[in-house]
């Protein structure tokens, strides 16, 4: 079914464009900034993502796109190969050439029209992997854990650098500028849109997460590699999503999601905007007059700028795939890597179902962007925030949307790969915990989606392992779980293994007590233990039905796959229950969502008291274990 607009929706976004068909100066920069490259120049020029210093993806088809004179014929000459085109009444034109392997040696492209003839210089033949997500994948080298030495050793000739300018929709970007943007969250200009050879001095604002990643890629595969960062902080999953995939979804929480937008953008009035902006300048004004302060230059004048409000939202659904994922469609890349879910955690239990059922289509629609329905993509699982969980507030932590957003993202990775996807990753991030919401231990994170990388797509299968382990089965059995995993596993510090919770019926979870399955006794009497196999208990759940694993934002868990490998147990679970329905009761029968502030306290409360009773009880048993009671001592 087509969507019906309403007028104020298409003036709405009429006022967007025309903001945002202003000179790319005024958008981004402040004025004393020059944009260097234009995202479309005039006659003969290739769209920005073809530069001098560039990586070309071996092995596929070239395709090379550009703009001219109407008719103008082009032709683009590269390691051997050439091809034409004419451009069309819309100035574009696209060739393409045959695929060429990997090649370290810097070659040149010529693309030659009517009277116009540009040179790129320093081109390498490897692989190209897009970088995509939020702030965390963003999050620049030079902020990072032991950052500034990764940044004094980054001599790598041979890996490539290129940022993405911000850019967004409504409507499609054919391309983007060369410049400096400016950034207010750290108050200084990036230098972006420029194809960069690795050193010390370019690297330090490249993400930290794909600097890593690249530089283990390249090490191992021995071919060129190009990064390509897409991302951009505080943003969700579903403006990385095309908005006709989104509006095309039977999805209940989706379609909500974007009706609530479209309204807003029905709603928004620039004019009524502005009048109520120029009488709250009108009233500052006079009591500043009034209270005999001085007015800065720069506040005497009224506002006179119509804003585009709803539609101006970066994550507006579809808005990051437009403006910054659609300049580089039908680029030949190798793969993509992807670290995002924060944003997507504040509308509770509603936006972790918006998010399962979204995420596999953006990376179904990513796929399709770059014209391989088998590229490699490799999910990073949203990373730590707040204060760590402990045994005494577990509950209490227990009860946060990011980390159903976390079980959500390794649930689409295990569909995917479960349906014979050979080309999914998955590693998880929770326990490269720091308080903060931007934990600087990225280093590690890089690291962990290279060795997907290496042993999937480079043939190191049988010398790095990447697979997390794995989740065969559970049993309920008498007053425990037993779970069966598909490989030894273990606390990397072999200490007790901490991390699971059970519940019973009533949905009260606790923290579990886990031991390995006993197999049997040896010659002299002593427990075998199958380490492939856990049994979780708790005196505060007679009958557990249900378990949870690293279920806290920054969760008090610590399973790995034995030996040390570095490959820990994901965030996961065997219930279907929403957090506003945990523990069972609390808000009444039947659940509306979103649920109030006041819900939200109540629930709290009620996780509180479950870690006091808890607290009581092992109390009271380790009272017991010693020979007194509780009344006695």
């Amino acid at each position: 079914m087509k969507p019906s607009f309403c007028p104020r929706l298409v003036i709405a976004i009429m006022t967007f464009a025309a903001l945002f068909a202003q000179p790319l100066q005024a958008q981004t920069m402040a004025k004393e900034d020059v944009v260097d490259v234009p995202a479309i120049g005039e006659g003969l020029c290739v769209s920005n993502v073809f530069q001098t210093n560039m990586v070309i993806q071996r092995d596929k088809p070239i395709h090379v796109w550009g703009w001219g004179e109407p008719g103008e014929e082009v032709t683009v000459t590269f390691a051997g190969g050439e091809s034409s085109a004419k451009a069309i009444n819309d100035r574009t034109w696209k060739v393409t050439m045959p695929a060429v392997p990997a090649n370290r040696k810097p070659q040149q492209m010529t693309v030659k029209g009517k009277r116009k003839t540009l040179v790129l210089d320093n081109i390498l033949v490897g692989d190209v992997w897009v970088l995509g997500g939020q702030s965390n994948m963003e999050f620049e080298l030079a902020k990072v854990e032991n950052g500034s030495l990764e940044i004094i050793s980054a001599n790598f000739p041979e890996i490539r650098i290129l940022t993405i300018p911000y850019g967004q929709g409504p409507e499609f970007k054919q391309g983007f500028a060369r410049l400096h943007e400016w950034s207010s969250w750290f108050g200084r200009h990036f230098r972006k849109g420029d194809w960069d050879v690795c050193t010390p001095d370019t690297v330090r604002d490249l993400s930290a997460i794909g600097y890593v990643f690249a530089r283990r890629v390249h090490k191992g595969s021995n071919v060129p590699i190009g990064v390509i960062d897409a991302s951009r902080g505080g943003t969700t999953v579903e403006t990385w999503t095309p908005l006709a995939v989104l509006r095309a979804m039977d999805s209940k929480p989706t379609r909500a999601k974007l009706a609530n937008f479209d309204n807003a953008v029905a709603e928004w009035d620039s004019q009524a905007d502005l009048d109520r902006r120029i009488a709250s300048h009108r009233q500052w004004i006079e009591k500043q007059t009034k209270d005999g302060k001085p007015i800065p230059d720069d506040k005497q004048q009224a506002p006179s700028d119509l804003r585009p409000g709803p539609i101006g939202d970066h994550n507006y659904p579809g808005h990051c795939y437009a403006g910054m994922i659609s300049p580089i469609v039908g680029l030949s890349v190798k793969g993509a890597i992807f670290h995002q879910g924060y944003n997507n955690a504040f509308d509770g239990s509603m936006g972790v179902d918006m998010y399962r059922d979204v995420f596999p289509e953006m990376i179904k629609a990513w796929r399709q962007a770059f014209d391989d329905r088998e590229m490699p993509f490799g999910i990073l699982s949203l990373c730590t925030d707040g204060y760590p969980q402990t045994r005494d507030d577990y509950c209490e932590k227990m009860f946060n949307a990011g980390v159903d957003i976390r079980a959500a993202q390794y649930q689409t990775f295990l569909d995917l790969y479960h349906a014979g996807d050979l080309h999914i990753g998955f590693t998880s991030t929770y326990d490269l915990r720091r308080r903060w919401y931007h934990p600087q231990l990225k280093l590690p994170a890089g690291e962990r989606i290279a060795r997907w990388a290496l042993a999937t797509q480079y043939g190191f299968d049988g010398q790095v392992e990447w697979k997390p382990p794995m989740l065969l089965g559970m049993e309920r059995l008498d007053k425990s779980l037993l779970l069966k995993l598909d490989t030894d596993v273990g606390d990397p510090g072999d200490g007790e293994i901490q991390g699971f919770a059970i519940a019973g019926e009533n949905r009260q979870f606790h923290p579990a007590d886990v031991r390995y399955a006993e197999t049997g006794k040896n010659d002299r009497g002593q427990p075998q233990y199958d380490r492939k196999q856990l049994i979780l208990t708790s005196p505060m759940v007679a009958e557990p039905t249900q378990f949870r694993y690293a279920w806290g934002r920054n969760p008090l868990a610590n399973l790995q796959a034995a030996g040390n490998k570095d490959l820990p147990f994901a965030t996961q679970r065997s219930d279907d229950w929403r957090m506003e329905e945990v523990p069972l009761g609390v808000l009444g029968e039947e659940v509306t969502l979103p649920i109030s502030r006041g819900d939200r306290t109540r629930i709290i409360q009620s996780l509180r008291e479950q870690d006091r009773e808890r607290r009581l009880k092992e109390a009271e048993l380790v009272i017991e274990a010693n020979g007194g009671t509780r009344e006695s001592k």
